[in-house]
């Protein structure tokens, strides 16, 4: 017995060092947005903004004096969260418009509306995302759903706004991605698929292009192509990590298999110790949305507020002028 005790005594002792150790090297440490920029007459749009680090993003957005546009697909959601917020910060100017970003006739009709309707755009934040899909699930328009909403979507949404940005300048193209993409060691595959004999498109216009990973790559080649379209304009085109954070996202994940939902409710304060939370995960967001010094720094990948080197892929160039082309050719884009 006494050697059982002094047996669990030093395990809950390893386990509290490595905690200690977790804690400091990923939590403690992490950076906050020291910008008191007030953005009163500014304009910003966050996709996906009715939940998650996107609504703590538009919250403190939102107190600075900006005009937040929420773009999301779940309108009602959007509502709660834009009465929530214009309570929270006294500012009247928190809309909510319809974006679903798995649809490039909702991305263009969206950016229409905003073309219609608004004078000026300071920040695109593309924030939105899906993490897991069932199946082999694809977008309206065919395209593999992780990829089609998380890239295409985005890429659609943010060239049918430049214009915008442009004239508003100086403006900031603030893309999410994450620090997962370092798992993919094979090149990515851009490769379209056509039809089939009988004339019929086939299953998943580009089917190589279904992870996760392969779509927060994608984030990071596109702010960087575009950060290089617009070096002569008052654009600045960013990419970042917000860190491995504690959301809803992770009891939606763990629901699409019944099964495991049980385990979620039994790993839940794990990952409550383990993860960030979600204003510390709204950080890095903040920072390259108001930091003078990000104007400078056009192109880059940041991670805890600050630069940061992404894989060796996510800095191929021709890779990502590859991607650009494909993704003018999936979306209809006129290459420029």
């Amino acid at each position: 017995m006494e050697f059982l005790m002094s047996y669990s005594a030093a395990v809950c002792i390893v386990i509290l060092i490595l905690y200690a150790l977790h804690y400091g090297k990923n939590i403690a440490c992490r950076r906050g947005c020291k910008s008191n920029a007030k953005l009163t007459g500014k304009t910003v749009i966050i996709t996906g903004g009715n939940s998650g680090i996107g609504k703590r993003t538009a919250l403190d957005l939102a107190r600075r004096g900006a005009r937040v546009i929420l773009a999301c697909r779940n309108l009602q959601k959007a509502e709660d969260a834009a009465k929530e917020i214009k309570t929270r910060t006294g500012n009247s100017e928190v809309v909510v418009h319809h974006l679903d970003l798995a649809s490039l006739q909702s991305v263009r009709e969206f950016a229409n509306k905003i073309i219609e309707s608004e004078d000026r755009l300071d920040i695109l934040i593309n924030n939105a995302g899906i993490a897991v899909v069932s199946g082999e699930a694809l977008t309206e328009d065919g395209f593999p759903s992780l990829f089609g909403v998380n890239h295409f979507g985005h890429f659609l949404l943010t060239n049918l706004l430049l214009d915008l940005l442009k004239k508003s300048g100086p403006s900031r193209v603030i893309t999410i991605s994450s620090n997962i993409h370092r798992c993919i060691l094979s090149p990515m595959d851009l490769t379209r698929v056509e039809s089939d004999d009988n004339g019929n498109i086939r299953r998943g216009l580009y089917p190589r292009l279904k992870t996760y990973h392969h779509s927060k790559l994608a984030n990071i080649l596109f702010a960087g192509e575009l950060a290089r379209r617009l070096a002569s304009t008052d654009v600045t085109s960013v990419s970042l990590h917000p860190g491995v954070i504690f959301t809803p996202i992770w009891k939606n994940v763990w629901s699409r298999i019944w099964i495991l939902t049980p385990l979620y409710y039994i790993l839940g304060p794990l990952m409550w110790l383990l993860l960030i939370d979600e204003e510390a995960g709204t950080q890095t967001t903040l920072h390259c949305a108001l930091d003078e010094s990000v104007s400078h720094l056009s192109g880059r990948y940041f991670t805890n507020c600050e630069v940061s080197e992404p894989s060796a892929m996510a800095q191929d160039e021709e890779l990502a002028k590859r991607l650009w082309e494909v993704s003018c050719l999936a979306t209809g884009i006129k290459e420029k």
